[in-house]
């Protein structure tokens, strides 16, 4: 990423986008997963507490995702000249 401040390659951008979707896509469901096996988890101890703070973690958790992964569906979409 650092190389193309300087190359300006639309190819490097472009494998930029593309590995970036790909791996937020993965993240988003690894944490889908992550958050549901947690729940799971933390239904049975009775721990609501910590259920409640699981719970706002992981919404930070895949807002960010989502994030990121707009943002790198944008780069992907908007570089066509």
């Amino acid at each position: 990423m650092v190389v193309n401040i300087f190359l300006q390659s639309p190819a490097i951008m472009f494998a930029i986008s593309i590995i970036g979707v790909l791996i937020f896509a993965g993240l988003t469901a690894y944490d889908t997963q992550k958050i549901k096996n947690t729940y799971l988890e933390m239904a049975h101890s009775g721990d609501q507490e910590w259920l409640a703070k699981s719970a706002i973690m992981g919404a930070l958790n895949l807002y960010l995702d989502f994030v990121n992964l707009f943002m790198f569906l944008l780069q992907f979409l908007g570089n066509r000249e």
